[in-house]
């Protein structure tokens, strides 16, 4: 009698953990799953949008955007973008994982103020900062004599994407910082001690034994990162709208804009709803490969550390 009441309680608790389960799973599908399904469908056809799909055009769509110089020129910007961007908001997060966790006074402070611009909207955060790089810097560089600032970053071609990155990292690095900060905190004490006994320096000690002990950490937070920055859409919007204009296989094109504001302005602005939808799924693609490739290194250097 007590094991039947034991697997018919088991049994319960699975039904009841399944029944809790169900309504995410079916949300997900409905939203996530047939949606994208659907949309892989419409890639192929010459939808507009507006009218349902009329012609399966196969390949056509995907053709036709390979030869696009906007998308290539996006494509090539997003790399650069998230290259720059996944160095800076990583090496700033770190270094200031170690400030917050040193016993530098008012570390609590720093973590609070370092933590802060994540929780403002990317909308807002591009809004503040094309202010800051339209008035205030110039006005900087002008008084000061500095001819770089003079101009506004976001004007050139050669420095909006440095510019964009600046932002990304002033308003991610906060969010990263914490994944370093727990995973500096859960490391003994007593190895860095003994470290510090045996006469390693401080920052011998980072290298040689912070950073491997760190490993799993630095998985996250380039994956987060990466994810992020081939992602990056409102700041984008708000901060540049893809300009200035630029010049690329002898064909005007948007200086800063990243694939995700180009999959939108394809779908949105131009109506090439179809063509849009087969950016998206080469876009998902891409992210889907380069965030494996990422995670499997990552992986491998954790076994070796």
């Amino acid at each position: 009698m007590e094991k039947q009441s034991f697997f018919s309680g088991r049994r319960e608790r699975k039904i009841t953990e399944f029944l809790f389960l169900v309504p995410t799973v079916v949300a997900f599908i409905m939203v996530i799953i047939i949606p994208f399904i659907i949309g892989i469908y419409y890639s192929f056809t010459d939808w507009d949008g507006v009218n349902a799909a009329k012609n399966v055009v196969g390949l056509v769509n995907y053709k036709t955007i390979f030869t696009e110089p906007a998308f290539l020129h996006a494509f090539l910007v997003t790399l650069e973008f998230t290259v720059l961007n996944v160095i800076a908001v990583n090496v700033v997060a770190f270094l200031m994982a170690l400030l917050v966790t040193s016993q530098v006074k008012g570390r609590n402070l720093y973590r609070a103020g370092f933590f802060v611009p994540n929780l403002i909207g990317g909308i807002v955060l591009g809004s503040i900062w094309q202010f800051i790089f339209a008035s205030i810097l110039p006005a900087v560089g002008k008084s000061l004599g500095i001819a770089g600032l003079s101009a506004s970053l976001i004007t050139n071609a050669k420095t909006v994407v440095g510019a964009m990155v600046t932002v990304n990292t002033w308003q991610y690095a906060g969010y990263i910082m914490m994944i370093y900060v727990a995973s500096i905190q859960g490391i003994s004490q007593q190895v860095m001690e003994a470290a510090s006994v045996d006469g390693a320096t401080y920052w011998v000690r980072v290298r040689k034994i912070l950073i491997p002990l760190m490993a799993n950490a630095f998985t996250i937070s380039l994956f987060l990162t990466l994810t992020n920055s081939f992602k990056m859409y409102d700041v984008n919007l708000a901060l540049t709208n893809g300009g200035p204009v630029a010049m690329f296989m002898k064909t005007p094109v948007q200086a800063s804009e990243l694939l995700a504001l180009n999959i939108y302005n394809t779908a949105f602005k131009y109506s090439k709803m179809a063509q849009g939808q087969a950016k998206a799924v080469i876009f998902f693609i891409v992210l889907v490969v380069v965030s494996l490739i990422q995670v499997s290194v990552n992986k491998s250097k954790e076994v070796e550390m």
